[in-house]
């Protein structure tokens, strides 16, 4: 998950510049307030699994260099002397090289002639010019790991056709000629949805193919397949899915054939049998793209009176009326306050959502990703958000708007945490704005 979202739970989870703060604080409100342990997964590895980024790479951020939110491997082919010129990291420390000729030369100085001391002085000129070159192994630039990628054109002199319809896999036939190895993003069917831009949270569905063997490759549309979920431009994924998308609107269908520098590099993706030389061939449906700071819309059913009232303040955080009274419930409650006509959220699916946390006794908020501009993303029922959230969004459908009433044993228990009191009932209301493998 390259998604560098900030983390729900206020200041000192995550910058608000998108930077990765505390894995543990990555949930609504700030850390769990029970007991157990987090397994904290790179959004690399996420990638990985989802099979799009390439082998043993990180996220590349814009300008192609890597992320901090995986480790890095630094390598130098020049190899380390096991001891100083001077000798300080001997042990007991000695002379060293630099200490003989120093040494050297003193005594030359002390007893030679005037002849010795010219030729010690030429001499001692052409080693200090020696030292003064620079080691063309220390200071050769590093070598390229990867072809740097093509610019993206609209057509090329050979193209596959393709047959089908959107949200369907695609029949693609693969031409007889070979690639002439460009970055093609053709667009086959326009959409009418929101434009994707840098940074949204974009889903594709998607059919693929290699050029070089004709052989498919796994598609969202096989059985088990799910549509790739991802954030547009951030590199997390192969260019041929990261960047064909951008300035597309959701609901187009694209043509996308990718060398091997837009798609997994010279390397190649062994367990797809994809070779280091191949072109791949892509058909991207765009089912849906959302910007960091979008909600959900349509009509809203009131909760009941027993629920808090919900008041909508479009993109900032909603204002939640408690029930004069109430008790606190044992076991949680759900509401849809707008019901979306996307598919059902399922157990490991990441979502996307907007949230505005608030407590049940009063009202008061204590956290929303709408302060932050930002969604927060998570994989339903694994772990990294309190109970209430991972019992309460599954089985709920993308694009709805959801409050949650969950108690504390389903919440942050005894402990609380910040602003949350040991104890407490929470209220969340949550919009879904997507769902899939990411």
């Amino acid at each position: 998950m390259t998604e560098k979202t900030p983390s729900p739970g206020g200041a000192g989870t995550a910058a608000n510049d998108g930077s990765a703060g505390d894995p543990a604080a990555s949930r609504p409100g700030g850390p769990a307030g029970v007991d157990r342990e987090s397994i904290v997964v790179p959004p690399a590895i996420l990638a990985q699994q989802a099979g799009w980024a390439q082998p043993g790479d990180a996220p590349r951020a814009a300008g192609g260099t890597k992320t901090d939110d995986a480790p890095q491997i630094f390598a130098s082919s020049v190899r380390k002397s096991d001891s100083s010129e001077a000798g300080y990291d001997e042990n007991p420390p000695g002379v060293g090289r630099l200490g003989v000729i120093l040494g050297t030369v003193l005594a030359v100085l002390l007893v030679g002639s005037g002849i010795t001391l010219y030729m010690v002085n030429k001499d001692d000129g052409s080693k200090d010019s020696a030292a003064a070159k620079p080691d063309a192994a220390k200071t050769a630039p590093p070598t390229p790991t990867a072809e740097p990628v093509p610019p993206i054109k609209d057509s090329a002199k050979v193209l596959p056709t393709v047959a089908g319809d959107f949200g369907k896999k695609a029949e693609i036939q693969v031409p007889g000629e070979t690639s002439d190895g460009s970055f093609v993003v053709k667009v086959l069917t326009e959409g009418t949805g929101p434009k994707v831009e840098k940074n949204s949270w974009t889903s594709v569905d998607y059919t693929a193919k290699d050029w070089n063997t004709g052989k498919d490759i796994p598609s969202s549309y096989d059985a088990e397949g799910k549509p790739q979920i991802f954030q547009a431009g951030t590199d997390a994924l192969i260019p041929a899915l990261d960047q064909a998308v951008i300035g597309k609107k959701a609901g187009s269908r694209l043509l996308v054939v990718a060398p091997p520098a837009a798609a997994f590099g010279a390397q190649g993706k062994a367990d797809m049998s994809i070779g280091p030389k191949d072109d791949l061939i892509f058909v991207i449906d765009i089912r849906n793209a959302n910007a960091p700071d979008a909600v959900v819309s349509g009509t809203v059913t009131p909760p009941p009176a027993d629920f808090p009232q919900v008041k909508d303040n479009g993109k900032k955080p909603a204002e939640i009326t408690p029930v004069a009274g109430a008790k606190d419930p044992t076991e949680l409650k759900s509401h849809v306050l707008i019901k979306g006509t996307g598919p059902k959220v399922e157990k490991g699916e990441k979502v996307v959502v907007q949230y505005t946390g608030a407590l049940f006794s009063n009202g008061k908020v204590f956290d929303s990703s709408l302060s932050k501009g930002q969604a927060f993303t998570f994989p339903v029922g694994g772990g990294q958000v309190i109970q209430g959230w991972d019992q309460g969004l599954e089985g709920q459908t993308v694009g709805s708007r959801v409050e949650l009433v969950i108690p504390a044993s389903l919440g942050y228990g005894d402990k609380g945490q910040g602003d949350i009191p040991p104890g407490a009932t929470l209220v969340f209301v949550v919009d879904i704005l997507d769902a899939g493998q990411g």
